[in-house]
């Protein structure tokens, strides 16, 4: 019987599954499909596809849940990543993708780092950041706890966890007040600056001070750089996406660019750096419940008529459930199967108890996975599946280069190419897949994607890497885009005002600390592939809670200590770790421990825009264990 709380040994694997031909799986799974749908409607199926395979993949994927499942239910990792970066990059400039390369920061004058820690999440950019700032460049970095670029930063701001609008409104209320701002470009490119400046006014530095814990000279001071900088460019993280408040964070940094004229030139621009290596690529290919491919809508009957008329079958015209919003309508008996793929919500999911007792009432799940993680666990079904060195296709990185990968190593075992599975379950569903290539799927994907035209798959094998968008066949992509106007319908940015939206569960006395989630350099997200690296896991073996040497003394805890952390949703017990980048006031769990899980404290409210998770606060308390 399956629980919330299995625990499944790989080498235990036989005493709760038995192996299968891969005819009776296929068959097993879409069975299993077609009878929830015959019995409850299309609205009790849904999918989780991955960030981690290739852009077919995901096009494919999402095909499979509209087509066959009938549905809009479809989403993936990037709702628990940049979903409000997206909503508010949506809705400003009328596209989802970065402005910008991180290699431009080498052509910046001014380069804030904002919610990210490249050292740890984007070595490859981190590179490119401490190279500009050994050139001279002013490197600023916004976080609340200290990080491995801050001896590299010209200012280090480390402000108060979850003030982001606070403090980047003070920076605004400066440029605007003190008229740095760029008129011509406000004149030309943007709409709603008298909002943005009618709305500054309660935000001078001297008021958000206190609240962010950055003095107001320093905040002009900060103004004063950005603004007045040749070149200016903003890279951000999942510090600024992952609050009930983060669209309004990416609105700001937003509004901080347009206002200067920071942006459609070399050395400036917006650049979120995405979280996962294809979290880009599988946004584009469509993997969202409310749009299809290049985030055109679901429910816009022109857009819905061009897919119908491609895909030969009539569509769903109402937006889909998110990742948490499916989770939540599992546990309410509204959804009774889903279909993962490469994706682990036991582990990345918030209130981790909550996800994983949805997960074990489904009447049928199925995953399709290269190991045998917390998710799978709860399966029914289990597809092995290919590595990306086992496979081609093509990945769209955060600098928008698609990027050909070819096939280096044979599957092992009976292992199948996910697109090979992807077809094979949507034969079995009766639809008409007769794909004979991966090339077959590019071709179909980019005849229905704008942002692709120019970039043949013939190309990709010849050149490896094009960059969108592309103006011709024979002529290199656009690294920089939006210098001469926006993809909204009145060719202008639009920008947005905000206002202090507080943390949904503040520190009180019950629960006086602040939590915090994150990654470590050596484990990559949910551990499901780096803890299985014997050389990765003997650096970082085991699940630790991080402390400043301050709070450990106040607790009188000591280095290595068992100690326990609790907040409303559960509670974990690990050893100790000082770390001097916390600040006094905080805990810092990484993610990627099935032994520690830290989602099952973090809290599940949501962004109203994006979303998205409020992983990186929530109040928690600490205690040592009893004797």
């Amino acid at each position: 019987p399956k629980s919330w709380d299995c625990d499944i040994e790989a080498n235990d694997i036989h005493l709760y599954f038995r192996e299968a031909t891969w005819e009776e799986a296929i068959e097993k799974a879409a069975q299993g499909f077609l009878d929830i749908k015959k019995a409850y409607g299309h609205t009790a199926l849904a999918g989780f596809g991955s960030a981690k395979g290739s852009n077919e993949e995901a096009y494919l994927f999402q095909k499979l849940i509209r087509t066959g499942f009938g549905t809009n239910n479809v989403d993936h990792c990037t709702r628990l990543c940049h979903a409000s970066s997206v909503a508010a990059l949506l809705e400003g400039i009328g596209s989802g993708a970065v402005t910008a390369p991180f290699t431009d920061v080498l052509k910046a004058d001014c380069i804030i780092v904002i919610g990210a820690r490249p050292t740890e999440n984007h070595p490859v950019a981190a590179t490119y950041i401490k190279q500009a700032a050994k050139l001279g460049k002013k490197l600023i970095i916004m976080d609340p706890r200290e990080q491995g670029l801050s001896r590299y930063a010209w200012r280090d701001l480390r402000f108060t966890p979850g003030s982001d609008v606070a403090m980047l409104n003070a920076i605004i209320h400066v440029i605007i007040k003190d008229k740095l701002y760029n008129q011509e470009y406000i004149d030309k490119f943007t709409e709603n600056f008298a909002d943005i400046a009618a709305n500054i006014d309660k935000f001078s530095p001297e008021n958000m001070s206190d609240h962010c814990g950055i003095s107001a000279e320093i905040l002009r001071e900060i103004a004063y750089m950005f603004a007045t900088s040749a070149r200016s460019i903003i890279l951000w993280g999942m510090g600024v996406s992952q609050h009930v408040h983060g669209t309004d964070n990416a609105r700001c940094l937003i509004a901080l660019a347009m206002i200067t004229g920071h942006i459609g030139r070399e050395g400036t621009g917006l650049h979120p750096l995405r979280g996962q290596n294809n979290v880009q690529g599988a946004s584009d290919a469509g993997l969202i419940p409310m749009v299809y491919p290049d985030y055109q809508s679901v429910e816009d009957d022109k857009i819905r008529a061009k897919y119908e008329d491609s895909w030969k079958i009539a569509l769903n015209d109402k937006k889909g459930l998110t990742v948490i919003e499916i989770i939540n309508a599992i546990l309410d008996n509204d959804i009774k199967s889903m279909f993962i793929m490469g994706e682990n919500p036991a582990m990345s999911d918030p209130d981790t108890r909550h996800a994983r007792q949805a997960l074990a009432s489904l009447q049928h799940l199925v995953v399709q996975e290269i190991f045998l993680t917390e998710t799978a666990f709860h399966a029914d079904i289990i597809l092995p599946a290919s590595s990306f060195l086992e496979k081609t296709g093509s990945f769209t990185n955060s600098n928008r280069q698609v990027q050909m990968a070819n096939q280096a190593l044979d599957l092992p075992g009976e292992a199948r190419q996910d697109w090979r599975i992807l077809k094979d379950l949507a034969q079995a569903m009766e639809l008409d897949w007769n794909y004979q290539h991966i090339s077959d799927v590019y071709d179909e994907m980019s005849s229905l994607m704008p942002s692709l035209n120019n970039i043949s798959w013939k190309r990709l094998t010849n050149e490896n890497s094009v960059t969108y968008p592309c103006d011709a066949p024979d002529k290199p992509g656009n690294a920089v885009i939006f210098g001469n106007g926006y993809p909204t319908a009145s060719g202008k940015a639009k920008l947005v005002k905000t206002d202090l939206i507080p943390p949904a569960e503040l520190p009180d006395e019950e629960y006086p600390m602040i939590l915090t989630t994150g990654r470590l350099l050596e484990h990559w997200h949910t551990g499901a592939m780096t803890r299985r690296a014997k050389i990765l896991d003997g650096i970082a073996p085991e699940a630790m809670v991080h402390l400043n040497p301050r709070t450990i003394k106040k607790y009188a805890f000591e280095a290595g200590q068992k100690i326990r952390i609790e907040t409303r949703r559960g509670v974990l017990e690990m050893s100790v770790y000082v770390d001097r980048h916390v600040s006094d006031n905080m805990i810092f769990i990484p993610f990627c421990f099935a032994e520690g899980p830290a989602n099952m404290l973090t809290n599940p409210a949501l962004d109203p825009y994006g979303k998205i998770p409020e992983f990186k606060y929530c109040a928690a308390r600490l205690s040592a264990i009893a004797a």
